[in-house]
């Protein structure tokens, strides 16, 4: 199941309108039945990565994975967890040296709890700033799609509404004039 999978069920679980919440994050990992031990192939199905992607992971020291007898990965349960919160991190924009930062610091204890809660607090504040960049290209996007007569569907206000905006003129268009009457 990829890791989008595992969202859009955490998200149902929750239903349309639920407030998003820490449960939706333990419902994530809830939802992944890890059979013990997995391979790289399985779990590079299970969340929608390349078998390179995990390498990589493990190299930079984001996880440590065992080795069977034969020397092949093997993926416990906390493991594929650490993976899947890597990857929201990841789909998130934290770069990569960020989490390498992030990941030490939990693997040095406790006592750097101070540290990472900066951390995820910078980073949230960041998302938030996207989030909101993003709210404004929406709304940008649904102002020329109701322009050129287009629906933006019923949870989107229209801008005559908001605005008073004229439909026929775009912000980056000149005025139309209009035709004289026959």
């Amino acid at each position: 199941m990829a890791t989008d999978d595992l969202m859009t069920r955490a998200l149902e679980t929750l239903g349309g309108d639920a407030p998003l919440s820490v449960e939706a994050i333990h419902r994530i990992t809830e939802l992944v039945d890890v059979p013990e031990p997995m391979t790289i192939a399985e779990v590079a199905g299970l969340l929608d990565l390349s078998p390179h992607t995990l390498r990589y992971y493990e190299r930079a020291g984001l996880v440590e994975v065992a080795r069977d007898s034969h020397g092949h990965r093997v993926y416990d349960a906390e493991a594929v967890r650490r993976l899947v919160f890597l990857t929201r991190m990841r789909l998130s924009g934290m770069p990569m040296r960020d989490l390498q930062h992030y990941i030490s610091l939990v693997d040095a204890g406790e006592h750097s709890v101070p540290e990472r809660l900066d951390m995820l607090l910078e980073h949230r504040d960041t998302i938030r700033r996207r989030i909101r960049e993003l709210t404004l290209s929406l709304t940008a996007i649904d102002y020329k799609i109701a322009t050129y007569g287009g629906s933006t569907g019923p949870d989107v206000q229209t801008l005559d509404a908001v605005t008073g905006a004229d439909h026929t003129t775009l912000p980056d268009e000149p005025r139309r004039r209009a035709l004289p009457a026959e």
